[in-house]
């Protein structure tokens, strides 16, 4: 409503309606008080709610009407708003803080009648005693209103001064017998001692509470600009918020917000216990409490929610229940959550948390100690940290997040960045087990093994020599003990560690287990990390399939994501691009659900979908995927991780022709106890690659001998390598190690098939190059692998050409089109399907030449001499099947080369 309090709105007298000379006293002799029957004056700043009029319009349609709301809520300036624009009788009498004893309160109402022109007759009567009013003049003032054609409208402004139960039993009598003849609309902060559940129940009953007098949004906008200041609706919808739509409270800091040289900043960032509100909150609310009551209320401002037994602990007294009802029934900003739950309105919670500071220094954070205590003893695991954090019992806080088996959150689900944030300000003072555990947790998340594993031991000690039940915080080291393995590649240590936790999962409450799901699969992810890293892809994937199987939920959310992530590469990695794409875009899509940033498999899912997009020849697509990841920081802590992102760029450098940068590439940036055999092979194929490509053959063999037939994709590429390097037994060796096993996929038998084509070409066997060309093409494309057939070199080219092998790559491989027979004249060389890779000194000649750049020109720029330059040129030209320079710009752009 306006930016006033209803008490100086009052002090306000309108100049309409007319009040006519008073000749009457009250009952003590004393003259009325004319102020008390003048509609108060709406101020300048007034905003007229059309909702509120509206149902307020139904106060004619019953007999009685209820506007219920604490201080400063509107409820005074709306009733005197809509009673100004209705047709006479209308009584108003406000109720201030005198004597309100009934025959001083009928006198007055009496007097608010003849005032409002609706005067009783002298049948009825005056109360000659201040506190008693006889019967026979209420039954004759009832009986006269009953009469009336047009009915009385009488509202009691501040009803809840009235405090006596017998006045409102005789309200009510003459509400009842007066019939069609009065209506009553009763301004209180309080619920009056009416039966308003009988009214309630016959629809005899209009109320508007103060959720219904809050302000919305787009009013408490409106209302700013009537104070002069203009702001944007989530400014507006901001302050809403933080004052529940307030009226007193909005129009208070529309007030000091219009002296402020930025009010948008202010109405954001204003100090509610440096504002009027404070003032007016502190006047009107508190200091009308009892001492016992007030001391209650500083109390638990601690609190964010509290229940009777809360506050008891806090005041160390028994009577919370009684005062905290008392003061919801008196719309004294304490407010109803349900289940005997309650909460201070925010900007109440915020000026009495500062008046805390003042009238009760240094118990603050005692108070925060005990709320912590209590909560923990019920449960509340979030809040018990909070308030422990807050009381600065980082000793109270770790317990109690160990106890609770929830170390696991520190790294997964929704709140996981809060509690990371809310320990970030323990100091090294706190030292106990748990204090121990959650340094370890924080330390270890951010791949500091030094100080992580430093306080994960000293965890350890003190646990060793503690004789109570500590099964949650042993759990909780074997956690610890999981992913330090991981980060360090470390097999053994691993396994011992799940070993543990099945030992420990059965001295730990199966309620606690089942309340934190995480810490099973985070345990089980990082066993199932570490198994592929070693190359043990069976027992990790029976490991990962179980994480990923979990059932759902915010707190296995991470986990879950990277185990998809995980069983994503160990597809790619047997050669099945299709099913590690599926995979992989499940950990994506996951991980791209609302919420804060966690470590997670989608790294690992993104780094697959580049490598599949290589197999693709989807060069852009894999560049944007890899560049996607270059800021996570788990990256570069975690061995598959790591070895992931250098896979997928060694990948994409080399079908890009760059081998010296694939190489540099490819080797895992990260230190492992084991070496991980797939890891080992990737580097050792990219290097015997860009040796091959320098034409260094025996250094290129050399690299392979770590290659084997455990790892079936890594060894068809090898073959492939040792057949370049006209090494057919070799290739062939290779070839007939690989198991053959389901596991393998069509990355795999696509791969080999080029081989031993290449193999049968060379030993002039046509037929059956075609033939094993036919099923390479028949399995690459239902999975559009195309950097086989890119790789292959110029042996293919011929075989592609022929009818049957063009109409299988047609569309996918190669352009869409009929194989040309027509010859008009000697036949060009086909478009080459694949490239033989382009030395990085042959780049750097092709680039110069699409720049125009002559020979010598060339030279000059690369410091090499001009028989050099005329070498790489020679060695482009046949690389990429053409004879001239511009030729050879053209090809390379076809190709994507530049």
């Amino acid at each position: 409503m306006s930016a006033v309090s209803d008490i100086p709105a009052r002090a306000q007298v309108s100049a309409v309606p007319a009040v006519p000379p008073l000749s009457h006293t009250d009952p003590l002799g004393n003259p009325f008080l004319r102020t008390r029957f003048a509609l108060p004056a709406r101020p300048r700043t007034y905003l007229r709610r059309r909702r509120l009029v509206d149902h307020l319009d139904q106060a004619f349609k019953t007999p009685l009407t209820l506007l219920d709301g604490p201080a400063g809520a509107g409820k005074t300036l709306l009733a005197a708003e809509w009673a100004s624009r209705q047709s006479p009788p209308v009584a108003w009498l406000s109720f201030d803080g005198g004597d309100h004893r009934p025959g001083l309160f009928w006198a007055y109402v009496l007097q608010a009648l003849r005032a409002c022109g609706a005067p009783p007759s002298d049948a009825v009567g005056a109360p000659v005693n201040a506190s008693r009013v006889s019967h026979r003049l209420l039954s004759t003032l009832a009986s006269e209103l009953n009469e009336r054609e047009r009915p009385v409208l009488l509202v009691l402004d501040e009803y809840d001064r009235v405090a006596d139960t017998k006045i409102a039993e005789q309200l009510e009598f003459v509400l009842h017998h007066a019939g069609r003849g009065l209506r009553l609309v009763l301004i209180t902060r309080t619920e009056p001692l009416l039966p308003l559940h009988r009214y309630r129940a016959v629809g005899e009953l209009t109320e508007i509470r103060s959720a219904e007098l809050a302000f919305t949004p787009e009013e408490a906008a409106a209302l700013l600009e009537l104070h002069g200041v203009s702001v944007a609706i989530q400014a507006a919808r901001n302050l809403v918020d933080r004052t529940r739509g307030w009226a007193a409270g909005l129009s208070l800091s529309a007030l000091a917000a219009r002296e402020s040289s930025d009010p948008e900043l202010y109405l954001k960032e204003f100090e509610a216990d440096r504002s009027t509100v404070a003032d007016f909150l502190l006047a009107e609310v508190l200091k009308r409490q009892t001492r016992e009551t007030q001391d209650l209320l500083l109390r638990v401002s601690v609190l964010d929610r509290f229940c009777p037994d809360l506050a008891n602990a806090l005041t160390h007294r028994i009577d919370a229940e009684p005062l905290l009802a008392g003061l919801h029934r008196e719309n004294a900003f304490v407010e109803r959550l349900g289940h005997s739950w309650y909460q201070l309105h925010p900007l109440f919670r915020e000026i009495l948390r500062a008046h805390l500071r003042v009238r009760l220094p240094g118990l603050e954070p005692e108070l925060h100690r005990r709320a912590a205590r209590w909560l923990r003893r019920h449960g509340d695991l979030p809040e018990t940290l909070a308030h422990s954090a807050a009381a600065d019992d980082w000793d109270l806080a770790a317990g109690a997040l160990v106890d609770d088996l929830a170390i696991g959150r520190l790294f997964t689900g929704p709140d996981s960045h809060d509690l990371a944030q809310l320990f970030s300000h323990m100091g090294p003072e706190a030292r106990s087990p748990a204090t121990d555990l959650v340094r370890a947790a924080h330390d270890l998340s951010h791949h500091d093994l030094d100080h992580g594993l430093a306080s994960l031991r000293h965890a350890e000690e003190q646990l060793a020599d503690d004789d109570r039940d500590l099964a949650a915080a042993r759990l909780s080291c074997a956690l610890l003990e999981a992913l330090a393995a991981r980060l360090t590649g470390c097999p053994p240590e691993v396994e011992k560690a799940a070993e543990t936790a099945a030992g420990l999962r059965h001295e730990v409450p199966a309620h606690l287990l089942d309340k934190h799901p995480e810490l099973t699969a985070l345990l089980l992810t990082h066993v199932g990390s570490t198994l592929l890293w070693a190359g043990r892809f069976e027992d990790a994937r029976a490991v990962l399939n179980t994480v990923a199987g979990t059932p759902g939920g915010p707190s296995t959310e991470a986990p879950r994501e990277e185990a998809m992530g995980h069983l994503a590469l160990l597809d790619y990695l047997n050669g099945w691009p299709g099913r590690a794409e599926r995979k992989a875009l499940a950990a994506v899509s996951e991980a791209e659900r609302p919420g804060p940033p966690q470590p997670s498999g989608s790294v690992i899912g993104r780094l697959v979908l580049a490598a599949v997009a290589v197999d693709r020849n989807e060069l852009d697509r894999a560049q944007a995927l890899i560049d996607q990841t270059a800021d996570d920081p788990f990256e570069a802590r975690d061995p598959v991780t790591a070895a992931g992102r250098s896979l997928a760029a060694a990948r994409l450098l080399m079908a890009r022709g760059k081998m010296r940068a694939a190489v540099e590439a490819v080797a895992p940036a990260v230190p492992a106890a084991v070496t991980s055999p797939w890891a080992a092979s990737q580097e050792a194929l990219v290097t015997s690659a860009a040796l091959l490509a320098e034409g260094l053959v025996d250094r290129a063999t050399e690299a392979l001998r770590a290659v084997s037939g455990e790892q079936p994709v890594c060894a068809v590429e090898a073959a492939s390598i040792q057949l370049a390097a006209r090494r057919t037994a070799a290739a062939f060796d290779l070839l007939d190690s690989i198991h053959a096993e389901e596991r393998t996929g069509p990355a795999v038998t696509v791969r080999a098939a080029l081989v031993r084509a290449r193999a049968a070409d060379a030993a002039g066997d046509t037929a059956t190059a075609r033939k094993l060309l036919t099923q390479a093409l028949l399995d690459a494309r239902r999975e559009r692998l195309r950097r086989p057939f890119l790789d292959a070199g110029a042996w293919i080219r011929p075989h592609m050409a022929t009818a049957p092998l063009h109409d299988l790559a047609a569309g996918w491989l190669t352009p869409a089109g009929p194989l040309t027979r027509e010859r008009p004249g000697p036949p060009s060389p086909p478009a080459p399907l694949v490239v033989v890779e382009l030395s990085a000194r042959e780049h750097d000649v092709l680039e110069r030449v699409a720049r125009m750049m002559s020979t010598e020109e060339i030279a000059a720029d690369l410091c090499l001499s001009v028989n050099t330059v005329k070498t790489h040129l020679k060695s482009v030209y046949r690389k990429l099947a053409v004879n001239r320079r511009g030729e050879a710009v053209r090809r390379a752009r076809d190709l994507r080369m530049l």
